[in-house]
């Protein structure tokens, strides 16, 4: 019976220990060996105590100690945003195009592991960097979150395009948010002057438009349209909305391209056929009839800068081709 008794103990003293784990092993918010509650959680004091962070993010929220020194970036927007607050990652997805790296961010670059595609990064390489923590977007990494959390601690976006969210992020997960500040007041400042020296111009409607192998696209929403509006430029009423924008399938949808100014981010470097779809609408009649064609009007941009790059650091390019654009150096 005295037998018995005791292996029923050892049985119950197993079954406690088993219960520790659960759940929570999984999680990307990593729960501290001496945590000092009953259930097993730290309290916030004790988390501040140590220098840690519960950062709240698209997944949910992940505990990140001190200033992680080895980052790893697996969207555009991220890669930029650690720049511009001074570290560069240890590893980092490859550009859309200029591969490996966008030529206006290739400088800082150097000795950057590349990791490959941004919609499919090498998992096994970014264990192997054994990086502090993981920048990522659940637009692109969502199913793979589980598995990059047990790498690091992983912190997620919503979206890859919106410039400021992608920074703020970046920055609460470095412990960088004095230099985010010290680059938010000077993107402000930059602003300010270049509305004040536009004065009137910023009435001119500027569209977006952007040539693909099989159809053109007017562009509503997405990075430049987001750094357009926040400088101030107007925008043709019927080319704003919600949806990223609109495909147009027949050269005789043109007129819907009418602005007064009109900003091309056709990627010049693909040749896929898009191109030549652009020579050939850009030859038409009803093109050679819109406003900003006729004023010339119409500026080839950087796509690298103006669509793909999405964080601070391009913004601040494209800033800089603005004020070329309309006379303001």
């Amino acid at each position: 019976m005295l037998l018995l008794s005791a292996w029923l103990a050892v049985l119950t003293l197993l079954a406690g220990c088993g219960q520790t784990g659960g759940e929570g092993s999984a999680s990307s918010t990593r729960q501290p060996q001496n945590a000092s509650t009953s259930s097993g959680e730290k309290t916030s004091s004790a988390v501040a105590d140590e220098g840690k962070r519960t950062i709240k993010h698209a997944m949910g929220e992940t505990v990140v100690e001190g200033t992680p020194q080895k980052v790893v970036t697996l969207f555009q927007g991220a890669t930029d945003s650690a720049l511009a607050l001074g570290v560069k990652p240890a590893g980092a997805v490859e550009a859309w195009i200029e591969q490996p790296w966008y030529n206006y961010i290739r400088v800082q670059m150097d000795g950057v592991v590349n990791l490959g595609s941004e919609n499919q990064p090498n998992l096994e390489k970014i264990a192997a960097l054994k990086p502090d923590v993981i920048i990522a977007s659940k637009t692109r990494h969502e199913e793979i979150y589980t598995q990059l959390s047990g790498i690091a601690p992983t912190v997620m976006t919503e979206e890859v395009h919106i410039w400021k969210g992608s920074l703020a992020l970046t920055a609460e997960a470095l412990n960088k948010q004095e230099e985010e500040t010290a680059f938010l007041e000077r993107w402000e400042n930059e602003a300010a002057d270049f509305k004040a020296k536009m004065g009137d111009k910023l009435k001119l409607e500027a569209g977006i438009v952007d040539f693909r192998a099989d159809h053109a696209r007017i562009v509503y929403t997405g990075f430049s349209a987001l750094v357009l509006d926040e400088l101030g430029i107007a925008r043709p009423t019927e080319q704003k909305g919600e949806d990223w924008g609109v495909k147009l399938v027949s050269k005789e949808n043109i007129p819907q391209m009418d602005a007064d100014i009109l900003f091309d981010q056709t990627s010049a470097t693909r040749d896929d056929g898009r191109l030549d779809l652009r020579k050939e609408w850009t030859e038409h009649p009803l093109w050679k009839n819109l406003r900003a064609v006729q004023n010339n009007r119409v500026y080839e941009v950087d796509t690298a800068v103006w669509n793909n790059g999405s964080g601070p650091l391009a913004a601040e390019e494209m800033l800089k081709d603005l004020k070329e654009f309309y006379d303001l150096d």
